[in-house]
């Protein structure tokens, strides 16, 4: 186990062997048994390329074999920041080869959030896109090496552009040569990479997965969403993400036999072409994406679109209200499956047999019969079935703990293990949940997770700042905005310069406050504390939700 990490109990290790969920597959050699049975099927399709499972089992040999040359080996952490091209499948399957972990960061993400992937692991390498979005990550690459004094190694996906220091992705597939080179077998108990969190507090917290908890999940998510051969799943939201990549996600789709068609941004006249273009039977997206989808093809822009292919839409990242989950089968003429869970683990399902209000108005059940579920007040006290109260769980792909957080860890699980999600649900008859909110302070911005403290942070770098607090405010269309109350410093700053002063300091987009409000003093709680619900109160009262004020981008928010 990586050093850093806390592993399973051994009691439950053991059965969760003995029960069949953990069964000693590897990812690297997961790769290497679907090219086996699926040679020439297309895996792979996106940035105008289509890879057969041989094809991309062959490339990830050749570039692990050139990533060896360079001295990247077990144990060695690799940030990994590419969008939805196929190289980052290719470098992910060849780091598992070679039993390094890639550090998966968003495409979203800028120099504050890669800097600190990047030292905080001790990172031996940086693997990024040349451009995405009319975004450079050369540039970045540069500034993050300018702040750090690291990564040794930048690789580029695509052209360089003559910059010194960074080599071409292509370049390390060619060292490789034409053989299998240089591999390790890891052990399937040990981490195989590591997540970013949606934490409450300061820069994300990393998750570790192993090989062995984490392809149980998506063996057991193929099975349940019914995957097979003929399954053509569109990746519309960023495939690093947990969702995309799990639930089934493309692992799930990789494990049955189909094919992944790559989207470069999730807008309706991007996806609704690729799965009319690509027979795309599966999706998944967010709230918000699935809401401009509906009403692109309900008498909008794509009303012409054929998508008879399409089998089912799986909504998650935040709550689908069920005025839109009704709207699915109606006008995109397919299943709805409802999916919640997170990176830490628990993952829930609205099945195939489930009566249609249930699938509308839940969020699903586990996966596993070993998924133990406990929901409790605000003492720790089980409450009863239906009643309000937070999750918390445990289970063979549930973590025990954060990356180097050993603080932390001692707060976000309890001594017995389970995790506390800090989502406030109901548990119905059926055991499905119905998910009503966060207990603690992050904001979940349609699907992306902000932790205020981290934008307080910078905000309170500024010199016209003297206090600020971030709370989440209603909104019709992403679920929660963010909006940033701040207490001015002598003549303050005003909130276009502040929005600036944020984005030089390399904050991702998404996390840029939506609406900034000057106050003369915080409210405070009884010990003294800022008072955030009385904060979350006014903003609410203030600024009803506004369905008709979506984002200049139709794209979530991890894409703005």
């Amino acid at each position: 186990m990586l050093a850093g990490c806390t592993p399973w109990p051994p009691e439950f290790a053991d059965r969760y062997r003995e029960r069949g969920y953990w069964t000693g597959e590897t990812l690297g050699a997961f790769l290497r048994e679907r090219a086996r049975r699926y040679a020439d099927r297309t895996a792979v399709v996106g940035a105008g390329r289509r890879w057969s499972y041989t094809e991309l089992d062959v490339r990830a040999d050749r570039t692990a074999a050139g990533l060896a040359r360079l001295g990247i080996g077990a144990g060695d952490r690799v940030v990994v920041q590419l969008p939805n091209i196929p190289d980052v499948f290719e470098v992910a399957f060849a780091l598992f080869r070679l039993g390094a972990l890639p550090v998966y960061a968003l495409p979203a993400h800028r120099r504050a959030e890669i800097s600190y992937l990047c030292s905080f692991t001790d990172a031996a390498a940086l693997v990024v896109a040349d451009t995405h979005g009319g975004f450079d990550y050369r540039d970045l690459a540069a500034q993050v090496r300018a702040e750090t004094g690291g990564p040794e190694h930048v690789l580029v996906a695509g052209d360089t552009g003559g910059r010194p220091g960074l080599t071409p992705l292509e370049q390390i597939r060619e060292q490789g040569g034409a053989g299998p080179g240089a591999t390790a077998e890891p052990d399937p108990a040990d981490v195989a990479f590591l997540q970013l969190s949606g934490g409450t507090t300061g820069l994300p917290k990393l998750i570790p997965r192993t090989h062995d908890d984490y392809l149980y999940s998506v063996r057991a998510s193929a099975e349940i969403c019914a995957l097979d051969t003929a399954t053509v799943y569109l990746a519309a939201l960023p495939v690093v993400h947990n969702f995309p990549m799990s639930s089934p996600g493309f692992l799930g789709v990789f494990s049955a036999g189909g094919t992944v068609v790559l989207a470069p941004d999730p807008s309706p006249a991007t996806c609704l072409a690729l799965v009319e273009q690509e027979s795309v039977t599966h999706t998944a997206v967010v709230p918000p994406v699935a809401m401009l989808w509906l009403d692109a093809v309900d008498g909008g822009s794509q009303a012409h679109r054929d998508l008879s292919c399409l089998r089912v839409l799986q909504v998650g990242g935040a709550k689908f209200a069920p005025e839109a989950a009704r709207r699915v089968r109606l006008t995109l003429g397919c299943a709805l499956q409802q999916v919640f869970g997170m990176a830490e683990g628990l993952v829930n399902y609205t099945r195939d047999d489930d009566p249609e209000e249930t699938v509308v108005t839940t969020q699903g059940r586990p996966i596993s019969d070993d998924d133990e579920i406990r929901v409790v007040d605000s003492d720790g006290t089980e409450v009863p079935e239906g009643a309000l109260g937070e999750l918390q769980t445990r289970g063979p792909y549930t973590i025990r703990g954060y990356y180097r957080a050993p603080e932390h860890n001692s707060e976000a699980f309890t001594a017995d293990g389970y995790y506390r999600t800090g989502d406030l649900v109901r548990l119905t008859p059926t055991g499905h949940l119905v998910v009503e909110g966060r207990a603690k302070d992050q904001i979940n911005r349609g699907g992306e997770k902000i932790a205020p403290d981290e934008v307080e942070d910078h905000l309170l770098a500024h010199p016209g700042v003297h206090d600020a607090a971030v709370v989440a405010m209603p909104d019709g269309f992403l679920g929660e905005r963010t909006c940033a109350y701040v207490v001015p410093r002598g003549t303050g700053a005003a909130r276009a310069q502040l929005l600036g002063f944020l984005r030089e300091r390399g904050l991702a987009a998404y996390k840029i406050p939506d609406r900034v409000e000057f106050v003369a003093a915080f409210p405070a709680t009884g010990v003294g504390k800022v008072s955030r619900r009385e904060l979350r109160e006014a903003v609410r009262a203030a600024h009803a939700p506004d369905a008709a004020d979506p984002p200049t981008v139709p794209a979530p928010p991890s894409q703005q």
